[in-house]
């Protein structure tokens, strides 16, 4: 099997990829485009090409492979001076020696500058391989050096295979929920097979409903429900993270820093997560009042949808659509206190559904 097969779609991707190796016309390249699509397969699947041994590649044992990821929120340039001083040693067994950087959007300034001196004259054996998740943070000095390669969210076709593939059992009007609302990554689509996960999103679907049909909806409350699902996710990755990197051998400075910012990234892409799952419920509900129901995310719930998607909810549903995204393009930008952001935003989803809330008998 080609090492290119070991990521789903991305043609695109895969055709640069291979015709630059085919060319040898690349000595660096910048994988771009959101998490959860591929990236890190690929860029191992460009060592394995190169170096001629998939097995080592993927256990990350080859003498000729190197690998940088961030430790705790940035890659700094000390990181980057023990890469260069590698650099320049030549490969031990096979023709090239291939660098892989994870979350290369996390350089520092400084070990940016200092990456791009060996990106404008690298030695002749040396192919290095960018990961980055947002080419916003790298310089344009960086990317400009470097072959663009850029990744696709997923189609629902390839995560509904993935989920079968990883849960033979599900129902098809599961699959077919889940599937949508991975949104075409890979890495959600494998964290809502997990039990705590359909947990979490039953008490979203809740939230959601509750905002327009409980007389005494508490904005707080629902935002800390939200919110303690998105920390208890956080938590969990974090004890894994602990748990993977006790055989490391790393400094416990080091390896804190490691699982603390394994957890903090967990609960902000959850929290991401849950807000696009928010938005999509109220989106639905516009779908299914308008008659287009086969367009429906949360597919596993068309007979509460159908309940709810009332005629007289659809402007207001609309609007509480646009609030939820734009709460989540605040979040995922700036560094906004997420219980306070949660608690706004519910408050003025109450506010756009006021007039469809159910009066107390």
């Amino acid at each position: 099997m080609s090492s290119f097969e070991t990521f789903r779609e991305q043609a695109e991707a895969k055709r640069l990829l291979r015709s630059a190796l085919e060319e040898g016309s690349a000595h660096a390249f910048l994988l771009h485009g959101p998490p959860g699509v591929g990236k890190r397969l690929a860029a191992f699947a460009v060592a394995a090409q190169l170096l001629g041994d998939p097995g080592r590649v993927e256990r990350r044992a080859h003498p000729d492979l190197y690998v940088l990821e961030p430790v705790g929120e940035q890659i700094r340039i000390d990181d980057i001076r023990a890469l260069r001083r590698d650099l320049h040693m030549r490969p031990f067994e096979a023709d090239r020696r291939v660098y892989v950087v994870l979350g290369a959007e996390r350089m520092n300034e400084d070990a940016a500058d200092a990456l791009l001196k060996d990106l404008e004259e690298p030695p002749p054996y040396a192919v290095l391989v960018l990961v980055a998740d947002d080419l916003g943070p790298l310089p344009e000095t960086i990317r400009s050096r470097c072959q663009l390669v850029p990744f696709r969210r997923l189609s629902e076709r390839g995560v509904r295979e993935y989920l079968a593939a990883r849960a033979p059992g599900l129902e098809a009007d599961v699959l077919t929920a889940l599937a949508r609302v991975a949104a075409g990554r890979l890495d959600r689509a494998e964290r809502l097979l997990d039990p705590a996960a359909t947990e979490r999103r039953a008490i979203l679907v809740e939230v959601a409903r509750a905002v327009y049909l409980e007389a005494g909806f508490e904005p707080g409350e629902a935002a800390e429900r939200l919110l303690a699902g998105a920390q208890a996710h956080g938590a969990a990755v974090r004890a894994g993270e602990e748990r993977a990197i006790e055989e490391l051998g790393l400094p416990a400075r080091e390896a804190d820093q490691r699982a603390r910012r394994a957890g903090r990234g967990a609960e902000r892409d959850e929290l991401l997560a849950a807000l696009e799952e928010l938005a999509s419920w109220y989106r639905d509900l516009v779908v299914v009042a308008s008659g287009a129901e086969s367009a429906v995310i949360h597919f596993d719930r068309l007979p509460e949808l159908r309940e709810d998607a009332t005629r007289e909810r659809m402007l207001g549903a609309e609007r509480a659509c646009e609030a939820v995204r734009e709460t989540w393009r605040l979040l995922e930008e700036l560094n906004l206190n997420p219980g306070l952001a949660l608690q706004a935003l519910l408050i003025r989803l109450r506010r756009e559904l006021a007039g469809t809330v159910p009066v107390p008998a």
